[in-house]
């Protein structure tokens, strides 16, 4: 038997300075019974949190180590996001809510139908501008315009009843990307990244990928960290356009970069033995140690020029007579590689800001025209994306959301060609991990116009795509000037009935 040994005098002197349940431990019988009780708590916080039942749960971050990949709040179905963003308001009698009613009502003022809309006044109803035919399996009806994404349908869960609370591009932008009208709200992006990290150490945990023509109408909000750490803001750049101050001036030889660097980093680890306790200089200084590595990991994801021509042919990044449809497909790629290297969420946009309509989906004028031009850039490389997802096995971890700040009116504008803002009834569809596919939820009315059945907010999808992450929108929560925010306010669901 081993022999039990006296306690010297630095001992007691210890205990003595323990609290009252410490010095408990000390003795065996007290031990084993705070060790029983003990892993009975921790059984109850397991079913508790399986319930969700704890409340609020805040994610416990190393500073050191902003961007290490952390567990969400249940088992996940998705690892990544990746969000295909179109800006300007994609009409969804255009592309994919079927309405053939609206055919037969052509030209006829609508009953009781508002006399003036967002910009004016309202002229009579207008068919959809393309033909729609059955896809697919599942026998989806889709229209002529998206004929590579109408191809795909039998992977898609469609929305057709997803609400706005605004009509306006920037702030419906910022409701879509944050869940709140007014700036200064984290984006979705910042807080899943604030929640799960990011398996790559080497690349931002949160890319944004502007369209070739321009940034969107909420611009920076759309990526933006809000309150949260500004380690979890979006990192944009693009194929077009690359990270911005990332390389250093040609005038300093690679040499003395590196030993600059060097010399910072043993400045910043003896700083930091000094001031243990500093968060945010762990921060800064993990901040940069990720842009050092990024002169190195960037470049080398965003030279396409290892891509062979099958696949630039598949996304149509070899399209010489559309250089704006060539230059969004080679995003596409970039979207892709980005995924395929484990960064947690891609926002990939397609259409810029107010223009008209010439430079995004704004179609209130010359809607069939401008139509016919976004959709040959969006369509085709767009599907390609998913499809070079699924066939590298990358689909079933990832979750694909092709989406849009709101839709547009059945009616045309009076005068025009165009269809007004509609923030009461619009589509957008998700597919990849976690998603049963080939099946719709909600129903607008005959017309197009309104939520009539299952009527969504764009809380309800953002809760969904956190609970495919693992999270519960409930759950995570960030408390800024005394108030628990979250993305979803105090609203939203999962829609579970497009959940696999």
């Amino acid at each position: 038997m081993t022999p039990i040994l006296k306690p010297n005098v630095s001992t007691i002197s210890r205990a003595e300075d323990l609290s009252v349940t410490g010095r408990h431990l000390l003795d065996r019988r007290h031990f084993f019974g705070k060790t029983a009780t003990g892993l009975g708590a921790i059984a109850l916080t397991h079913l508790l949190g399986e319930h969700h039942s704890l409340g609020n749960v805040v994610p416990s971050i190393d500073p050191t180590r902003p961007y290490a990949p952390r567990f969400g709040h249940h088992a996940a179905k998705a690892r990544n996001v990746l969000v295909i963003f179109c800006a300007g308001a994609v009409s969804q009698l255009e592309t994919w809510d079927y309405k053939p009613e609206l055919t037969k009502q052509d030209g006829k003022p609508l009953k009781g139908g508002p006399a003036v809309t967002f910009q004016g006044p309202a002229g009579n109803l207008a068919r959809p501008q393309y033909e729609f035919r059955p896809r697919g399996q599942c026998g989806k009806i889709i229209s002529d315009l998206v004929p590579h994404l109408g191809g795909l349908v039998d992977d898609f869960a469609f929305l057709h009843s997803l609400t706005s609370k605004t009509n306006t591009h920037g702030p419906a932008e910022n409701f879509l990307s944050t869940g709140f009208v007014p700036d200064g709200f984290p984006s979705i992006g910042a807080w899943v990244t604030y929640a799960l990290g990011s398996e790559n150490q080497d690349l931002p945990s949160f890319v944004a990928i502007p369209d070739p023509r321009g940034v969107p109408q909420a611009s920076v909000n759309n990526w933006g960290p809000g309150f949260l750490p500004a380690e979890f803001q979006g990192t944009p750049f693009s194929a077009k356009d690359p990270v911005r101050n990332l390389r250093p001036s040609n005038a300093i030889s690679a040499e003395s970069d590196q030993a600059t660097r060097s010399l910072l980093q043993r400045l910043n680890e003896r700083h930091l033995e000094a001031h243990p306790g500093d968060g945010s200089l762990a921060a800064r200084i993990a901040s940069y140690e990720l842009a050092a590595r990024m002169q190195l990991s960037v470049p080398a994801i965003s030279d396409l020029s290892t891509e062979p021509a099958h696949i630039l042919k598949l996304y149509g990044a070899d399209d010489t007579s559309n250089p704006t449809k060539a230059a969004f497909a080679h995003n596409c790629i970039l979207a892709r590689r980005l995924v395929e290297r484990g960064v947690r969420f891609v926002q990939l946009f397609n259409g810029a800001y107010a223009s008209g309509g010439a430079l995004n989906w704004d179609g209130h004028s010359k809607l069939k025209e401008q139509y016919d031009v976004h959709a040959a850039i969006m369509d085709q490389p767009s599907a390609a994306l998913i499809q070079d997802l699924r066939q590298r096995g990358l689909l079933q971890d990832t979750l694909v959301v092709w989406c849009t700040e709101f839709g547009r009116m059945p009616m045309f504008q009076k005068g025009s060609q165009g269809r007004d803002h509609n923030p009461d009834g619009f589509t957008c569809f998700l597919t990849g991990a976690g998603i049963r596919p080939g099946v719709s939820y909600g129903v607008t009315d005959e017309l197009g116009r309104r939520a009539v059945q299952d009527v969504l907010s764009i809380h309800d999808m953002n809760a969904t795509i956190l609970h495919v992450l693992g999270l519960n929108h409930e759950a995570l929560t960030f408390e800024h000037n005394g108030i628990k925010r979250r993305l979803t306010d105090v609203h939203g669901h999962v829609v579970r009935e497009i959940l696999t």
